[in-house]
């Protein structure tokens, strides 16, 4: 029997376990830093089993978990976030969520479940592998600053030759992995934007400066910047998220905040969109006469698959097919989402995967939405998909 049949054969004598260990999570949220139970409950897993664990890596409950298999060998990082989102559940699930106002709706639950069996199952077959593999159970995925970065000024890249992830995605077919060579996820920028003008009396505009005025001719001002800015052929958007100027029907308003929200598929157009917001409240400032003070902040990368990487891995899984991948595995146009899986794969060559979740009934709803249910089946062929890399990366000593 292959290393990768023997991975799978085993894998499938886990299913449940990984069930088990989703539902639980699933049962019990943690939205980002403020996961110590849902850390504690990863520790105690490995506490028992041949492997290196450090708790509290990075900025919060981060997880490092080594397995040296005292050969040598290239080493490999899996990842898996494990945050949950601040939304009550509303799914009707036996095993929803028990915290009002928390919620496992994104898939991180299913992420943290997989890559801990698969690891449990690594431990056990160590005789049978080489190099090592960095389990990186990652916090905070959901909120900026995120908890990658910190992670990895911590030590957890320490070493790391090559890094894989994925994601659970409920808008692709269950059966399926899917992939995207090169720039995948679009990086993020925020920004919050306080306009000064005058407050007055409605009856008097003339002795006021209406800053309701102004900061609606930057929201539609802003639009521009992507139809008229930007190359046709570049990725980017700006979205005015929210819009504050609370008073009285009879006064003007002296002072508006503005929150956006920006994402770009290559850090050139970040970096344009970013230039022509700051024009834009130049130009306000000249044509309305007010002030502004502006937080512009860049925060998670692009997420780059490294081409190499990529090639490697969707070899190795078409190449040792397993029941479970009924929908093959196929390209995939790059996401919308942003996530900080982007600064490990900035740092070392990698890969993001995306698995297909959709459920086999009902509506699919999007992630981050009160309503999403996603296949548990897909957790079983994330494994495996990521089970097929290992096996060729430690035959072939790592990506050729």
């Amino acid at each position: 029997m292959s290393l990768v049949d023997e991975l799978y054969k085993r894998l499938d004598e886990k299913e449940d376990q990984m069930i088990e260990i989703r539902r639980h999570f699933h049962e019990n949220p943690e939205v980002s830093f403020e996961e110590k139970e849902t850390a504690q409950y990863i520790a105690d897993f490995y506490k028992d089993l041949d492997c290196d664990v450090r708790t509290n890596v990075g900025n919060g409950y981060g997880l490092v978990v080594t397995i040296d298999t005292g050969k040598e060998g290239k080493t490999l990082a899996l990842r898996a976030d494990f945050d949950a989102l601040p939304l009550t559940e509303d799914t009707g699930l036996d095993f929803s969520s028990k915290k009002e106002g928390a919620m496992h709706a994104c898939g991180h639950d299913a992420h943290t479940a997989y890559l801990m069996v698969l690891a449990q199952t690594l431990i056990e077959m160590k005789d049978q592998l080489s190099g090592k593999f960095v389990i990186i159970h990652q916090n905070a995925e959901e909120v900026a600053p995120g908890g990658a970065k910190s992670m990895i000024e911590d030590g957890a890249l320490d070493g790391v030759d090559n890094i894989i992830a994925l994601h659970v995605m409920t808008n692709m077919p269950t059966g399926g992995v899917f992939y995207h060579e090169g720039n995948a996820h679009t990086g993020r920028s925020n920004f919050k934007v306080k306009i000064h003008g005058k407050g007055g009396h409605a009856s008097s505009p003339h002795q006021a400066n209406d800053a309701i005025v102004a900061a609606s001719y930057f929201v539609t001002e802003i639009q521009s910047v992507v139809s008229r800015r930007l190359n046709p052929f570049d990725v980017g958007s700006i979205t005015i998220g929210n819009f504050d100027a609370a008073g009285a029907n009879n006064a003007i308003q002296g002072e508006v905040t503005l929150g956006g929200d920006v994402r770009a598929m290559s850090q050139e157009v970040r970096d344009i969109i970013e230039h022509e917001v700051k024009a834009k409240l130049e130009g306000l400032k000249n044509s309305f006469g007010i002030t502004y003070d502006l937080h512009y902040e860049n925060d998670y990368p692009v997420a780059y698959n490294d081409p190499k990487v990529t090639e490697f891995a969707i070899k190795a899984i078409k190449d040792h097919p397993f029941d479970q991948l009924t929908e093959g595995v196929d390209t995939e146009q790059p996401q919308p989402p942003s996530d900080d899986i982007a600064y490990f794969l900035q740092e070392v060559p990698g890969l993001y995967l995306w698995v297909g979740a959709a459920p086999k009934d009902g509506e699919a709803y999007p992630h981050h939405h009160p309503k999403f249910v996603m296949d548990e089946d897909a957790m079983l062929i994330a494994a495996k998909s990521v089970a097929a890399f290992i096996g060729e990366y430690v035959e072939n000593g790592g990506v050729e």
